[in-house]
């Protein structure tokens, strides 16, 4: 079905592994199609609780955009591939309503550090790195990493990450807030599925309520307390509700029914 991801299913797990090693998994307009429709699957998918993003092999997550395909754009067609990549992947991705992990192996430059920016918690294998080396191409990031990487690490070190078109290591990731852990390469996808694990055992109806109201936080014109009233007020309807609290109540692990 897909001729640039890999699937595998681990029980209520989704693995989605970006699968263009010769090109160190570049972003291509295919791969990115093929992504958009294997994460609009996973949401779907009811057996599919939790969604990790990564690439294959230990050298790279995804070491930018396929340059070759819009070297020879004019200002519009540039700034509709900005604007179709924002809407179909990476937006999309933020915006799922199921947890995205994104288990960065290797490489994450340009085009591969905004995929992994776009979900919602970020590890680190302690050979990767990082960076943003738009710049030095003669463009900016263009799917969403100028405003994401400000809000993770703050204006000046975007500034500085944005400005040099440098590389950072996975602890300095780490030290900045860009990713939440830093494991070695062989327990990646463990602390991945581990934490995975652990969310799971919790309401997913809640869970999809929560990233609405964090997300809502970073939309312009949204009042992000208003939206989390809302969300919180809908959780009252929810069979997960009643059974979250009955559980508490009964002195008991809840059953939710994800």
């Amino acid at each position: 079905m897909y001729n640039n991801i890999l699937l595998e299913q681990k029980g209520q797990i989704l693995i989605i592994r970006i699968n263009r090693p010769a090109q160190l998994n570049a972003l291509n307009k295919s791969t990115l199609e093929e992504l958009h429709q294997a994460l609009a699957a996973g949401e779907e998918d009811s057996k599919t609780g939790v969604i990790i993003l990564t690439g294959s092999g230990e050298k790279s997550f995804v070491a930018g955009a396929d340059i070759k395909e819009f070297a020879d754009f004019t200002i519009f067609q540039g700034g509709e591939l900005a604007m179709n990549g924002q809407k179909t992947v990476f937006s999309f991705l933020e915006n799922l309503s199921k947890p995205v992990i994104a288990a960065v192996n290797g490489f994450a430059l340009g085009g591969g550090l905004e995929l992994a920016m776009a979900a919602h918690i970020r590890i680190a294998s302690s050979n990767a790195r990082m960076g943003l080396p738009e710049v030095s191409l003669g463009v900016i990031p263009g799917y969403g990493g100028t405003q994401r990487l400000t809000q993770l690490v703050g204006r000046g070190k975007a500034n500085e990450m944005v400005f040099t078109a440098g590389m950072i290591r996975a602890d300095e990731a780490l030290s900045w807030g860009l990713v939440n852990y830093v494991v070695e390469p062989e327990d990646l996808l463990v602390k991945a599925e581990e934490i995975a694990s652990k969310i799971l055992n919790n309401s997913s109806s809640a869970i999809a309520s929560a990233i609405r109201a964090i997300n809502a936080h970073f939309e312009d014109g949204v009042n992000g307390y208003d939206t989390e009233i809302e969300e919180f007020g809908k959780c009252f309807g929810t069979k997960d509700f009643k059974e979250g609290t009955t559980a508490f109540l009964d002195k008991r692990k809840p059953n939710f029914r994800n």
